[in-house]
């Protein structure tokens, strides 16, 4: 027992990063261990975010990564990282810095990126993304009801959002409507402390109890003509930032695999039973290293997703394959290891129960299994199966 084990990583697709960036995952996985891993558990609990360690997380400069010269496969391994110590704050770290900020690198002007940019990199300021409404989820890009009117060098915007994350404390967020006149789609950069803009925190979630998800209520909102993303006039715009949030999301799974994996190895090494530790069990082996295929599956296939993203080459279809197979393969794993540890794997404190939990809510956002697999089929086909 005395001898060092295997990390999850069991391909090693680490060696694929280059050293500084093999520094800076290390100081991120240290910065993890020290402030995060002990205290989520409570959070969770509490459902409480860590609004605290907005500044040390800025300071880390990983935010944004292929925007300051980092690979796709470290962007992906930091976001693995982030979920491997909690599944809430690599969702945080993705609305912010994958969706907010990189609108801002992507469709802002240049006043707006001088405005907001600087700030929102560094987390003195935060964003959310607000698509998803009431009565509209997988069906949103063809069923907008949040409308925009212009009125001068105004737009006035009513509506409402739901599932909104970070949208009880950020300052900024990207917020979708559809033109009352043309039936367009407009993206506006919306500050939340303007008249007629309400979030309501929603409340007894199971999963990702950290991530502050907020109802959004706009009454009459003004928002300047100066703060519309003038790029934006069709969801076709986004398609590259809403396929690299979906890959950033098999990431996520990813991460979620390996926590699973190393609280029930070492689970298994502690528990003693009939005399000797579980993992002595064949089944529990076995169970082990299912866990242990499942995660080093979905890495490579994830990793496999970042050289397409180095060539530009990464489409829709196959990121949809990936968040599809590594969050159903996650599922599984989480699973297995909830039941290895028994009455033990449904308390918070040790960490499975989270994992478990938190599973869940990967497993449906960024487009269901079923969205996913039908986008996927509509590729492989020809054939859309829904309209």
């Amino acid at each position: 027992m005395g001898e060092r084990l295997p990390a999850a990583d069991f391909l090693d697709v680490e060696s694929g990063l280059v050293p500084h960036e093999r520094r800076k995952l290390e100081q991120v996985r240290a910065f993890l261990a020290e402030h995060v891993l002990p205290y989520a558990p409570g959070w969770w609990d509490r459902e409480e975010f860590p609004t605290h360690l907005l500044g040390p997380f800025g300071d880390l400069a990983v935010g944004t990564p292929t925007r300051r010269g980092y690979s796709h496969l470290f962007h992906g391994l930091v976001i693995a990282e982030l979920a491997r110590a909690d599944a809430s704050l690599a969702t945080f770290f993705m609305i912010h810095h994958d969706l907010f900020v990189e609108s801002l690198h992507a469709f802002g002007t240049d006043g707006q990126r001088e405005r907001y940019l600087a700030d929102a990199a560094a987390l003195r300021t935060t964003g959310a993304f607000a698509l998803t409404e009431p009565g509209h989820g997988s069906d949103v890009a063809r069923g907008l009801g949040t409308t925009a009117r212009r009125e001068g060098e105004h737009w006035i915007l009513n509506g409402s959002k739901r599932w909104i994350g970070n949208g009880t404390f950020c300052n900024h967020m990207l917020l979708w409507a559809a033109d009352e006149h043309t039936r367009q789609v407009r993206g506006f950069i919306l500050d939340t402390t303007l008249p007629g803009f309400t979030a309501t925190r929603i409340e007894h979630k199971a999963a990702l109890r950290i991530v502050q998800n907020a109802d959004i209520v706009l009454e009459d909102v003004r928002v300047a003509e100066a703060d519309r993303f003038p790029g934006i006039d069709s969801f076709a715009d986004t398609n590259e930032l809403l396929r690299s949030s979906r890959i950033m999301v098999g990431w996520e799974a990813v991460g979620q695999q390996l926590a699973a994996f190393e609280v029930a190895r070492a689970y298994a090494l502690e528990r003693t039973q009939f005399g000797r530790p579980i993992a002595a069990f064949q089944l529990v082996q076995q169970q082990l290293v299912q866990m242990l295929g499942n995660a080093t599956a979905s890495m490579a296939m994830m990793a496999r997703m970042a050289q397409l993203q180095e060539r530009g080459a990464a489409d829709m279809a196959q990121a949809a394959l990936a968040k599809a197979y590594c969050s159903a393969r996650m599922r599984e794993s989480v699973a297995l290891g909830r039941a290895m540890l028994g009455g033990n794997g449904i308390l918070t404190d040790r960490r499975m129960a989270k994992v478990f939990a938190d599973a869940e809510a990967i497993y449906t956002y960024e487009g269901t299994y079923e969205i996913n697999s039908l986008i996927v089929g509509r590729a492989v086909t020809g054939i859309s199966a829904f309209s």
